[in-house]
């Protein structure tokens, strides 16, 4: 664990703490820390999937079949 001291967005600091389970203002930043690397690395997962469906013309494939269906209605 690192200690470092930080200047924080005491509003954000709120809404974290009001919305989570967090007892202490540290485990508020752990947790926010924590969720955002989370969120992230799945951002970055999807995007890598979505380049493979590109890739195998998947997308196009699904960007047709919805025209199609908009089109028939």
């Amino acid at each position: 664990m690192t200690v470092t001291q930080i200047d924080l967005d005491d509003d954000a600091l709120d809404r974290v703490m009001a919305t989570s389970n967090a007892k202490t203002k540290k485990e508020a930043v752990n947790l926010a820390l924590r969720f955002y690397a989370a969120r992230q690395e799945r951002a970055a997962r999807i995007a890598k999937h979505f380049e493979r469906a590109e890739q195998w013309g998947a997308v196009a494939d699904a960007e047709r079949r919805h025209q199609a269906e908009k089109n028939a209605l």
